[in-house]
């Protein structure tokens, strides 16, 4: 995977979302104008990088139903603390912080979404 784009219709509500939950990440800023804004790994070319802005075409950004960014940690803790920054900063919930034996023993996942709509999945595995 390169990238990853969503759209926002308000791209400061979005970076006010996604710089503190992206910096728990130690996710970067790479690249930021009045358009949009990514994050990554600056030094890392190959690392895939999150995009967030205003569409293209100019129309307003839509969410896909059933459109998911999903994010894995190694540990329950990084889950629990990313859902925490999203609902502090204006996300809302789609599914708190838990196992979810019904996708398999041991998966740990919590699920949000941005001031946009936009869905995230911060998740870890079960290991081995």
């Amino acid at each position: 995977m390169a990238y990853t784009m969503v759209g926002t219709q308000d791209l400061e509500k979005a970076r006010a979302f996604y710089d503190p939950v992206f910096d728990n990440m130690a996710l970067e800023v790479c690249w930021e104008d009045e358009a949009c804004v990514s994050y990554g790994k600056n030094d890392d070319l190959s690392f895939p990088r999150f995009f967030v802005g205003y569409p293209f075409d100019g129309k307003p950004a839509n969410v896909g139903n059933g459109v998911m960014t999903a994010f894995q940690f190694e540990e329950t803790n990084q889950v629990d603390r990313l859902y925490e920054l999203a609902m502090q900063h204006g996300g809302s919930s789609e599914g708190e912080p838990g196992y979810r034996p019904q996708y398999a023993e041991g998966f740990y996942a919590a699920y949000v979404r941005d001031p946009d709509g936009n869905k995230l999945a911060f998740v870890m595995y079960p290991k081995e």
